[in-house]
């Protein structure tokens, strides 16, 4: 009897590990953007300007960027579920601090740990949501990872927004909201079963492109950098975009803007999963070119429809590129070096979330937030110009290492 209710006790938590994985996905990436709509109240309190905001935002990418390359592939050597547990305790820490926030130097604080929660969960938990399920139906775990992930992303803001906006306890409530969350987060993975053969061994990420993929490489990862930069600026200053530029001081719509090109990304990357990768990599970035043109125009007329439209498109064209993008790079390399050839992708990808936004961060100090969105939009349209031209060139000429 006690064998039989063991049995079955070990189904049942088989079969509720995907969804248990993946609410903790998405908890802990919605805690990355959950600050988003609070950076004005922060600034107003601390006495900072958009520049310090961007550079808070890229305290972010920083802890990213350090947890994929030291412990990215740690989950294939000890298992799935001790990775997890690990960037759950960042994401706990990282919403402590905030709640705590009495600085700067605090806020880069809890942005950095956020940043190292996100950096080594992301992957991990990809990996452990699409395991959870049986081989016939990887593919829908794969969706349901990108849905995790991006719409967590997309949560955290309107989220915020929301409890902002019409609750007391602006800067502490959203945090602890958070908190809740991810002492759910953490019984549901200490739940769900292991999912890892432990077939890895622990080390640092390499980074490296083979030859062979380097002229692929190199027009997907451009158009990533495009991408990934607009994200990178809607998430950290596309609220002040909403109430210094368009003079709507309602932080659920600011809120409301920021999570829209995280929305939009996930349905298109979605939607655009069986499109060809160079036609998709063109796509994404001819869509981006309009997304930026359009935000251009909305700075300029102050127009917060322009903005949200902007932020739509942006996001429709990121989500298309970046996702075949990488799809066509992994393509062309061995399996045992797909790994590596992804984890430098990424590492493009989050420098163009940070080092962007700080430079437009200090365009805002010399020149105005207007100016430094419009100047901002007019480089990130010129780069996927370059990236869609370069298609076209390989395309004509008939390229074997195009897109």
């Amino acid at each position: 009897m006690a064998a039989a209710a063991l049995f079955s006790g070990v189904n049942t938590r088989r079969r509720l590990a995907f969804p248990l994985l993946a609410f903790a996905f998405a908890a802990v990436m919605l805690g990355t953007t959950l600050p988003t709509p609070m950076y004005a109240l922060y600034a107003a309190q601390m006495h900072f300007a958009v520049l310090t905001t961007t550079i808070v935002f890229a305290a972010y990418a920083i802890g990213v960027l350090g947890a994929l390359l030291v412990v990215g592939g740690w989950s294939d050597a000890i298992g799935r579920r001790p990775v997890l547990l690990g960037g759950l305790v960042f994401a706990l820490a990282s919403a402590v601090v905030f709640l705590f926030a009495d600085s700067v130097a605090v806020l880069l604080v809890g942005r950095l740990l956020s940043g190292l929660s996100a950096g080594i969960f992301t992957g991990t938990a990809t990996a452990a949501v699409v395991e959870a399920l049986p081989a016939a139906q990887r593919e829908r775990g794969a969706v349901v990872a990108t849905v995790a992930n991006i719409g967590g992303l997309g949560s955290g803001p309107i989220l915020a927004g929301l409890l902002v906006q019409y609750e007391p306890h602006a800067l502490t409530l959203p945090f602890v909201v958070h908190i809740v969350l991810v002492v759910l987060a953490i019984a549901a993975v200490l739940i769900a079963p292991e999912t890892s053969d432990r077939t890895g061994r622990i080390g640092m990420q390499r980074l490296s492109v083979p030859v062979e993929a380097r002229a692929v490489f190199i027009t997907a990862a451009t158009a990533a950098f495009a991408g990934f930069a607009v994200m990178g600026l809607f998430t950290s200053v596309a609220p002040a975009f909403v109430a210094n530029v368009v003079g709507n001081d309602n932080h659920a719509v600011g809120g409301a803007v920021a999570s829209s090109i995280f929305l939009a990304s996930a349905a298109a990357q979605l939607a655009g999963r069986r499109i060809a990768p160079a036609r998709a990599v063109a796509a994404g970035s001819a869509v981006l070119v309009i997304g930026m043109v359009i935000l251009a125009a909305a700075l300029h007329f102050s127009s917060l429809t322009g903005i949200l439209v902007a932020a739509l498109v942006a996001g429709t064209g990121q989500g298309i590129s970046f996702s075949r993008g990488l799809a066509a790079v992994v393509e062309q390399v061995p399996t045992e070096r797909r790994a590596e050839v992804s984890s430098t992708y990424f590492v493009v990808a989050y420098v163009a979330i940070s080092l962007p936004v700080v430079g437009a961060g200090l365009a805002a100090h010399a020149w105005g937030l207007r100016t430094a969105g419009e100047v901002f939009a007019v480089v990130v349209a010129a780069l996927a110009m370059v990236c869609l031209a370069a298609i076209l060139v390989q395309e004509r000429r008939g390229t074997p290492a195009s897109v």
